[in-house]
């Protein structure tokens, strides 16, 4: 029971934060009609600016916060120098252009940082055990990512739906050349949308970053399951990607944890051990295809206005 309480809050927890990859990737596929392989690398980004800013102050937070401003003004940066060029151009364009940033992006953390991974290390008050319930105690800094994901998830959704700019970028996904014509300035708004993408991915990757070991590369994989969660959920929906996020990390996380026992009834030890992860990505791809054959909106398509 206890596993399983634990094997919830991982999945939760990894569902939280590929909301935030892919929030901003929802956000600019749906609003800009953009498709941006690059994603995946401002991820990465974040998380080498992370791992560098923290070394530098000495302080988690501080660094964190440096290389969550950073990883913004790089987005806004490579909209205005490049990708706006790429607007209403066709989406093999938009692919082959983003897949070259993507190799720029791979050889420019080469050049400055190295082929050999960083480690960001975790101030010791990130380190203690929590206690959730009586017999179970979970890691300070997961129980930090589930915490702060949902705040930035509250806060997205009342920008995206309460305020005046939300507005405008929902109009703006509605329909861009007729709040062109009001007199918005629609390359700004979607330098504003580009630069929210590029924060949340980097926030994501800040944050994976003490967890995982901070390497080139390390947005592919992970942008993989962004885009299926934007297609599970509904392209430009922020209800759908954190939701289509959850029933991914969840999914994920459990059939890793407890797939290999199963498996080990009718395979080997070694055999079930590496089946499991590739039986759990097989899981959600199938449930993606089911949903693009019965729904291809998505579970929860944006709202149309």
């Amino acid at each position: 029971m206890y596993l399983v309480v634990e094997q919830l809050l991982n999945g939760l927890q990894f569902g939280l934060l590929l909301f935030l990859l892919a929030a901003g990737l929802t956000l600019v596929f749906g609003i800009m009609d953009f498709v941006n392989l690059a994603h995946g690398s401002l991820y990465m980004m974040g998380a080498y600016f992370a791992a560098t800013f923290v070394a530098w102050t000495g302080s988690f937070v501080l660094g964190a916060l440096l290389a969550l401003g950073a990883t913004l003004l790089l987005g806004i940066a490579l909209e205005y120098v490049a990708l706006r060029h790429l607007y209403g151009r066709d989406h093999l364009d938009q692919v082959l252009a983003t897949f070259g940033l993507i190799l720029f992006f791979n050889d420019a953390v080469r050049l400055i940082w190295g082929p050999a991974g960083l480690a960001l290390p975790l101030p010791t008050w990130l380190t203690v055990p929590v206690q959730i319930i009586p017999g179970v105690y979970y890691p300070a800094y997961r129980l930090m990512i589930i915490v702060v994901a949902l705040a930035v998830a509250a806060l997205l959704y009342l920008v995206v739906m309460r305020t005046r700019v939300g507005m405008l970028i929902r109009a703006g996904a509605s329909n861009r050349e007729m709040i062109g014509a009001l007199g918005i300035n629609i390359k700004l708004l979607f330098t504003l949308v580009f630069g929210l993408g590029a924060a949340l991915a980097g926030l994501a990757g800040l944050m994976q970053a003490p967890i995982l070991t901070v390497q080139i590369g390390m947005g592919e994989n992970i942008l993989i399951l962004a885009f299926v969660i934007i297609v599970i959920g509904g392209i430009g929906s922020i209800r759908g990607a954190f939701m289509a996020a959850l029933f991914v990390g969840i999914i994920d996380t459990m059939g890793r944890a407890f797939l290999p026992d199963l498996l080990r009834k009718v395979l080997s030890g070694a055999a079930a051990s590496t089946a499991a992860p590739a039986l759990s990505s097989m899981l959600i791809y199938l449930l993606m295809a089911i949903i693009l054959v019965m729904r291809p909106e998505g579970l929860f398509p944006a709202a149309k206005r």
